[in-house]
Protein backbone atom coordinates (compact mmCIF):
# COMPACT_ATOMS: atom_id res chain seq x y z
CA UNK A 1 0.00 0.00 0.00
CA UNK A 2 2.53 2.59 0.48
CA UNK A 3 4.17 1.99 -2.80
CA UNK A 4 0.25 3.18 -4.33
CA UNK A 5 0.67 6.03 -1.77
CA UNK A 6 3.64 6.93 -3.02
CA UNK A 7 2.88 6.60 -6.49
CA UNK A 8 -0.26 8.49 -6.41
CA UNK A 9 1.94 11.62 -4.74
CA UNK A 10 4.47 11.46 -7.83
CA UNK A 11 1.28 11.60 -10.19
CA UNK A 12 0.25 14.63 -8.46
CA UNK A 13 3.39 16.03 -8.24
CA UNK A 14 3.80 15.35 -12.17
CA UNK A 15 0.01 17.24 -12.33
CA UNK A 16 0.71 20.11 -10.28
CA UNK A 17 3.98 20.55 -12.36
CA UNK A 18 2.30 20.51 -15.15
CA UNK A 19 -0.37 22.68 -14.45
CA UNK A 20 2.12 25.04 -12.32
CA UNK A 21 4.20 24.78 -16.24
CA UNK A 22 1.37 25.94 -18.03
CA UNK A 23 0.37 28.95 -16.05
CA UNK A 24 4.47 29.99 -16.64
CA UNK A 25 3.91 29.43 -20.18
CA UNK A 26 1.28 31.88 -20.16
CA UNK A 27 3.26 34.72 -18.77
CA UNK A 28 5.67 33.66 -21.17
CA UNK A 29 4.28 34.05 -23.77
CA UNK A 30 2.00 37.05 -22.55
CA UNK A 31 4.92 39.18 -22.05
CA UNK A 32 6.67 37.94 -25.35
CA UNK A 33 3.56 38.97 -27.38
CA UNK A 34 3.56 42.27 -25.25
CA UNK A 35 7.53 42.79 -26.45
CA UNK A 36 6.58 41.59 -29.94
CA UNK A 37 3.61 44.10 -30.57
CA UNK A 38 5.56 46.81 -28.74
CA UNK A 39 8.86 46.86 -29.86
CA UNK A 40 10.74 46.98 -32.24
CA UNK A 41 13.73 44.12 -30.63
CA UNK A 42 15.25 40.83 -32.06
CA UNK A 43 13.88 37.58 -31.50
CA UNK A 44 16.34 36.89 -28.83
CA UNK A 45 15.90 39.59 -25.85
CA UNK A 46 11.80 38.93 -25.93
CA UNK A 47 12.47 35.46 -25.81
CA UNK A 48 14.91 35.87 -23.09
CA UNK A 49 12.74 38.87 -20.76
CA UNK A 50 9.82 36.15 -21.29
CA UNK A 51 11.68 33.24 -19.79
CA UNK A 52 13.17 34.93 -16.95
CA UNK A 53 9.75 36.12 -15.88
CA UNK A 54 8.60 32.76 -16.10
CA UNK A 55 11.28 30.81 -14.42
CA UNK A 56 10.55 32.98 -11.22
CA UNK A 57 6.98 32.46 -11.47
CA UNK A 58 7.46 28.57 -12.02
CA UNK A 59 10.75 27.92 -9.39
CA UNK A 60 8.29 30.24 -6.49
CA UNK A 61 5.38 28.01 -7.31
CA UNK A 62 6.74 24.79 -7.94
CA UNK A 63 9.06 25.03 -5.22
CA UNK A 64 6.24 25.85 -2.70
CA UNK A 65 3.73 23.50 -3.88
CA UNK A 66 4.70 21.08 -6.40
CA UNK A 67 8.12 19.55 -4.43
CA UNK A 68 7.17 21.36 -0.96
CA UNK A 69 10.78 21.90 -0.39
CA UNK A 70 12.09 23.27 2.66
CA UNK A 71 15.40 23.13 1.00
CA UNK A 72 17.68 26.78 0.94
CA UNK A 73 16.14 29.05 -1.35
CA UNK A 74 19.36 30.49 -2.37
CA UNK A 75 21.12 26.99 -2.89
CA UNK A 76 17.93 25.85 -5.09
CA UNK A 77 18.00 28.84 -7.26
CA UNK A 78 21.85 28.75 -8.04
CA UNK A 79 20.70 25.13 -8.99
CA UNK A 80 17.88 26.37 -11.27
CA UNK A 81 20.40 29.00 -12.73
CA UNK A 82 22.49 26.59 -13.57
CA UNK A 83 20.27 24.93 -15.53
CA UNK A 84 19.43 27.88 -17.26
CA UNK A 85 22.93 28.64 -17.64
CA UNK A 86 22.96 25.94 -20.08
CA UNK A 87 19.32 25.81 -21.70
CA UNK A 88 18.65 29.63 -22.04
CA UNK A 89 21.79 30.52 -24.83
CA UNK A 90 21.50 26.60 -26.23
CA UNK A 91 17.20 27.66 -27.19
CA UNK A 92 18.18 31.24 -27.49
CA UNK A 93 20.69 30.67 -30.12
CA UNK A 94 18.55 27.63 -31.76
CA UNK A 95 15.13 30.01 -31.14
CA UNK A 96 16.80 32.93 -32.84
CA UNK A 97 18.51 30.78 -35.48
CA UNK A 98 15.14 29.31 -36.64
CA UNK A 99 13.38 32.55 -35.92
CA UNK A 100 15.36 35.03 -37.36
CA UNK A 101 17.58 33.21 -40.31
CA UNK A 102 14.95 29.57 -41.29
CA UNK A 103 12.48 32.40 -41.26
CA UNK A 104 10.19 30.28 -39.23
CA UNK A 105 7.11 31.90 -37.20
CA UNK A 106 9.00 33.31 -33.73
CA UNK A 107 5.69 31.72 -31.95
CA UNK A 108 6.32 27.93 -33.08
CA UNK A 109 9.74 28.62 -32.41
CA UNK A 110 8.87 29.89 -28.59
CA UNK A 111 6.15 27.22 -28.30
CA UNK A 112 9.27 24.06 -29.12
CA UNK A 113 11.18 26.08 -26.58
CA UNK A 114 8.17 25.91 -24.11
CA UNK A 115 7.98 22.11 -24.85
CA UNK A 116 11.55 21.59 -24.29
CA UNK A 117 11.92 23.31 -21.49
CA UNK A 118 8.96 21.93 -19.35
CA UNK A 119 10.52 18.35 -20.21
CA UNK A 120 14.32 18.95 -18.97
CA UNK A 121 13.14 21.17 -16.13
CA UNK A 122 10.99 18.92 -14.39
CA UNK A 123 13.48 15.98 -14.15
CA UNK A 124 16.09 18.74 -13.30
CA UNK A 125 13.96 20.32 -10.73
CA UNK A 126 12.65 16.66 -9.12
CA UNK A 127 16.26 14.71 -9.17
CA UNK A 128 18.45 17.67 -9.18
CA UNK A 129 17.10 21.04 -7.72
CA UNK A 130 14.35 19.14 -5.01
CA UNK A 131 15.29 15.55 -5.11
CA UNK A 132 16.57 15.10 -1.62
CA UNK A 133 14.05 18.12 0.01
CA UNK A 134 10.43 17.15 -1.45
CA UNK A 135 7.88 17.34 1.10
CA UNK A 136 10.04 18.90 3.76
CA UNK A 137 8.11 22.16 4.00
CA UNK A 138 5.32 22.89 6.53
CA UNK A 139 2.60 22.24 4.28
CA UNK A 140 3.86 18.94 3.22
CA UNK A 141 4.60 18.20 7.18
CA UNK A 142 0.43 18.89 7.71
CA UNK A 143 -1.01 17.32 4.87
CA UNK A 144 1.13 13.87 6.47
CA UNK A 145 0.01 14.59 9.74
CA UNK A 146 -3.94 14.67 8.36
CA UNK A 147 -3.26 12.18 6.23
CA UNK A 148 -2.04 9.92 9.19
CA UNK A 149 -5.44 11.11 11.23
CA UNK A 150 -7.64 9.93 8.43
CA UNK A 151 -6.14 6.50 7.97
CA UNK A 152 -6.45 5.71 11.50
CA UNK A 153 -2.40 6.69 12.76
CA UNK A 154 -1.38 4.02 10.79
CA UNK A 155 1.21 5.38 8.88
CA UNK A 156 1.92 2.66 6.04
CA UNK A 157 -1.49 3.42 4.61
Amino acid sequence: MAMDKEKKKEIARMIKFGLFSVSAGIIEILSFTLLERFTPWPYWPKYLIALVLSVVWNFTLNRAYTFQSANNVPIAMLKVAAFYAVFTPLSTIAGNYLAETKGWNEYIVTGLNMACNFITEYLYDRFVVFGKSIDTNERAKKEEQESNIENGGNINE
